[in-house]
């Protein structure tokens, strides 16, 4: 395997400046086409279709994991919004507390994990209760700064 970075939960591939980066292998539970309201579509087309709960990697497999899990407990069915962020199920803490652990578990000793997090459902602090790491920085974005970036670094051996 030649990439060094994961991110389990690419969706559309969003915030990506190069949204094919050789180094990065782009993985999601789902894959689907949409529409847009505007007529754009939205395409979530992973590399390898996974889930972040149960990642098939070995351990210490990657520098960098980028987590970006859905961050949404109520959506319509037919919303733009479930179609590009996706939703999470009724065991939502669990799902991501076992998240964590899998990209912490992939991650080499001393590589970094890039959360993010909008809290417009949940609070970032009951998110991060879940990770059972420290954060190091994070930072606030977005039109009402309720996107978090947050940075963790694993442990070296």
């Amino acid at each position: 395997m030649s990439a060094t970075i994961l991110d389990p939960c690419c969706g559309g591939r969003s915030f990506w400046f190069d949204p094919q980066h050789q180094n990065v292998l782009f993985g999601d539970i789902r894959s689907e086409q949409h529409t847009l309201c505007d007529g754009r579509a939205f395409n979530i087309t992973p590399e390898l279709n996974m889930d972040f709960r149960a990642m098939p990697f070995a351990d210490e497999s990657f520098r960098l994991v980028v987590f970006d899990p859905p961050h949404l407990r109520r959506a319509g069915r037919d919303s733009w919004l479930r179609a590009k962020y996706g939703l999470l199920g009724d065991d939502w803490q669990n799902d991501l507390r076992r998240g964590f652990a899998e990209c912490f578990r992939v991650l080499k000793p001393e590589g970094l994990l890039i959360f993010k997090w909008n809290e417009t459902q949940i609070r970032v602090s009951v998110i991060l209760a879940l990770a059972n790491a420290r954060p190091l920085f994070g930072h606030k974005s977005g039109k009402r700064v309720d996107t978090h970036w947050i940075t963790f670094m694993k442990d070296a051996a």
